[in-house]
């Protein structure tokens, strides 16, 4: 029985994915910052939980006790566009603010929680990190270069832990609906101009995600390291 730690896990992708590993007999602790909804995602799934902010060295240190002594599959899924819901930045110190903001939320917070648990991976031991077809030249200012640069250090990560067996990949995804990434502001509109973009003609769910973690998580997929994996239905095509 494998242990597995997902970030984020309470809803959506995050969420998709812990159900993913606990179905198939693994034991799984979920993170987040809202404890109401990681225990009540916790109790659904039979899984453990720690509450915390993953971009606060300071509370993945404190949170640490609360983390499995070791870790076959480390799921980095926290994170989000910090930008939605704020007012445009009008000076330099609000666009540092909102830099800082999408940097910590979406890299340090992968870079903090990895780094904190590197040894307690064990062999064969296996990190995935959830990208975005934003990193890859599709917009979203500070949100999609904080993506990509978890692109670059997800490269050095499994040139890191690949000498003890173990890989690091990311997973990107393109429009997913079912999750909380975008509030209320998606319009019908919004997801047919981003179903037209696809080859299949829909939208991706959480499950597709999830499925794509789960194979990155297996004994099969060990050569599989530093790769990005897109799952967007071709709106971005990796050639």
């Amino acid at each position: 029985m494998r242990e597995v730690v997902v970030t984020g896990g309470a809803t959506g992708i995050g969420y998709a994915v812990a159900q993913e590993f606990a179905e198939a007999g693994d034991r799984v602790t979920i993170t987040g910052r809202r404890e109401h909804l990681l225990k009540e995602a916790a109790a659904r799934l039979g899984a453990a939980y720690a509450a915390f902010d993953a971009s606060d060295p300071a509370a993945v240190t404190a949170a640490l006790p609360h983390l499995p002594e070791t870790v076959h599959v480390l799921v980095n899924n926290a994170g989000g566009n910090t930008d939605r819901g704020r007012e445009p930045a009008m000076d330099l110190t609000a666009v540092a603010r909102a830099w800082r903001d999408n940097l910590e939320a979406n890299l340090l917070s992968a870079v903090l929680v990895t780094t904190a648990l590197l040894p307690r991976l064990g062999p064969d031991a296996r990190v995935v990190n959830l990208g975005s077809i934003a990193a890859r030249g599709t917009g979203s200012g500070s949100y999609g270069a904080a993506k990509a640069a978890l692109e670059s250090w997800t490269a050095d990560l499994a040139a890191e832990i690949g000498p003890r067996g173990a890989t690091a990949n990311v997973v990107s995804p393109g429009l997913v609906l079912d999750t909380e990434f975008f509030g209320d502001g998606l319009d019908e509109e919004g997801i047919r101009r981003r179903v037209v973009a696809t080859r299949n003609g829909r939208p991706g769910r959480p499950l597709d995600v999830a499925a794509t973690v789960r194979f990155l998580a297996s004994p099969e997929a060990g050569h599989v390291t530093g790769q990005v994996v897109h799952v967007n239905g071709g709106a971005y095509l990796g050639r």
